[in-house]
């Protein structure tokens, strides 16, 4: 190795390729002789010459090329649709990386964009299973594939949507169940206008207005939010015309809108109008007047997203198919009718 290559390397890794070169034997060798490989037939004499250079130079394995050669990088890459980092997502997210955490994974949190410009994460950090919150399009089950990834989650061979899913449907359906219970007939759902929510928002709608027509409610009009429209007031009035008395929120934020709009409109809540929240965030019990709400156990979540990735990994035990969650509805004072 000439000075210049020499002055070259200082100051960065050495790789087996430094080594290799300095000692003029092929980059093979070098890896034979580094990791002992078994069968590999090096003469005494270059294997001295190879572990003399290694340890001259400087040179440490990388555990990330130690690891890829095992086959097991032990990162779990889990896909976060692009929705707004909240309260319910979080939890959900810590108690997976906790779980894979004690079983020795590394969990890296990533959200895809539709419009994505640069390379997708599962091509850069060579993760060893990939679970999506969410199902996975055609598209991305290639591209994660292409990428050498065979482990994924949920199952690209099985047709799974988001309406399919209890943890996305049975909240909406507690929430219509607990309207009913209070004596109210005529239902509204109030969604975001976000559009990065517009699908989820749609499924939850579609099995509100199931569950309505199940219970025999009436099922009377959906509208998007916006957390700057200056108008909810006039969209409440115009609800209690139709003769709405119970609205479905999307969330807990959207219920707070519209509570707090009823209050500055002069309209009762809940004599006049109930409301049901969606994730029993903090903003629920504090708020005045404090707003019911459904809880999806994000932890219990959490634990199964983590499951998946364990199976996938290392065959342990899991519950097939979607997981079993329970929905709870915490009765607080925007419903809580005489």
């Amino acid at each position: 190795m000439t000075p210049r290559e020499v002055k070259e390397m200082a100051g960065r890794r050495v790789t087996a390729a430094d080594v290799a070169r300095s000692i003029g034997v092929s980059r093979a060798t070098v890896g034979y002789v580094l990791n002992d490989t078994p069968g590999a037939r090096i003469s005494p004499e270059t294997r001295r010459r190879v572990l003399q250079a290694a340890a001259h130079l400087g040179y440490q394995p990388s555990r990330v090329a130690q690891s890829l050669a095992r086959g097991r990088s032990r990162i779990v890459l889990i896909v976060v649709p692009d929705w707004p980092f909240e309260y319910t997502l979080r939890a959900h997210l810590d108690e997976a990386a906790r779980v894979l955490d004690e079983a020795g994974y590394a969990t890296i949190t990533y959200t895809h964009h539709e419009s994505e410009h640069t390379r997708p994460l599962w091509k850069l950090v060579e993760p060893e299973v990939v679970v999506g919150l969410v199902p996975f399009t055609p598209s991305e089950v290639r591209s994660i594939r292409a990428a050498g990834i065979t482990r994924i989650a949920p199952d690209p061979v099985r047709h799974v949507d988001l309406g399919s899913m209890p943890a996305v449907v049975m909240g909406a359906e507690l929430q219509v169940r607990h309207l009913a219970t209070t004596g109210c007939r005529r239902i509204a759902f109030a969604a975001p206008s976000d559009k990065r929510l517009s699908d989820l928002s749609a499924v939850r709608q579609r099995a509100a207005a199931r569950e309505a027509a199940a219970l025999g409610l009436e099922w009377v009009d959906a509208r998007e939010i916006d957390y700057h429209d200056e108008s909810l007031p006039t969209l409440l009035h115009g609800w209690l015309a139709a003769g709405v008395s119970g609205v479905v929120a999307f969330n807990d934020d959207i219920a707070a809108m519209i509570v707090g709009a009823a209050a500055r409109a002069g309209i009762e809540v809940p004599g006049a109008l109930a409301v049901v929240g969606h994730d029993n965030k903090p903003v629920a019990s504090y708020f005045a007047p404090t707003i019911s709400s459904v809880a999806i156990d994000s932890v219990d979540l959490g634990r199964w997203t983590a499951g998946q990735a364990l199976h996938l990994a290392e065959g342990r035990t899991t519950t097939e198919g979607v997981p079993e969650l329970n929905a709870i509805l915490f009765p607080r004072e925007s419903t809580k009718r005489p």
